[in-house]
């Protein structure tokens, strides 16, 4: 019988693709399997900002090269195994993620796009992510919205507060300094750290608080 339940992750439209890479290579190393939606606007984001075309057809390559790929730009940065990895398209209302007898952990939707909020927070399910984030709340799992705008405008915060009492985590991607950051992957490796801790994920990705000023300048 096939024990396998995964963390579903939902990539929308939002600037943010690094921090999707670093969430998802945190949740491969954890030894937890993956369920992806990719929308199609952040396929234009992800092509944007890394020159990689995420294609439904050929998924598994371009994947493991978005996952290799530093927050710095730098290609094969990291060394990922997207075997258990299982890649959903976004205009497939018939798949898996999309019923609630289909057994997830939850899930992550990082970067989470307004329009992404907007669209879960009124119960839209135009496609598979915002109708799989729908299914999540209704049956009480964990969502993350790792939100990624600035600002923020009076409709999207109501949407946040909606969510919010829905029982979702809205988590803005804001990275913090204290950890003693040098590189922009320490940035981002933050966020994607705090998703995870959202989700109950164990990693190593940032230095946590010791209670000790001066901490993150340091050694460990």
């Amino acid at each position: 019988m096939n024990s396998r339940r995964p963390w579903v992750v939902g990539v929308s439209g939002a600037s943010g693709t690094p921090y999707a890479a670093a969430v998802l290579r945190g949740l491969l190393d954890a030894g937890e399997s993956v369920d992806l939606v990719v929308s199609r606007a952040s396929r234009l984001t992800l092509l944007d900002e890394t020159g990689i075309a995420f294609r439904d057809a050929h998924w598994q390559e371009d994947l493991r090269q978005w996952l290799a790929r530093g927050a710095d730009g730098k290609p094969d940065s990291f060394d990922v195994d997207v075997s258990d990895v299982r890649h959903w398209a976004a205009g497939d209302l018939a798949a898996g993620p999309s019923s609630g007898s289909y057994p997830v952990k939850g899930m992550l939707i990082v970067p989470a796009s307004t329009a992404c909020v907007a669209g879960v927070a009124l119960g839209l399910s135009k496609d598979l992510l915002q109708r799989a984030a729908s299914v999540t709340l209704k049956e009480r799992r964990p969502l993350v919205v790792a939100v990624r705008e600035t600002p923020l405008n009076g409709q999207t915060l109501k949407h946040l507060v909606t969510l919010d009492e829905a029982g979702a985590v809205v988590l803005p991607a804001s990275p913090a300094f204290y950890a003693g950051a040098t590189h922009i992957q320490d940035l981002v490796d933050f966020v994607a750290g705090r998703v995870l801790d959202a989700a109950g994920v164990p990693h190593r990705l940032y230095r946590r608080w010791k209670g000790e000023l001066g901490g993150g300048s340091g050694g460990d």
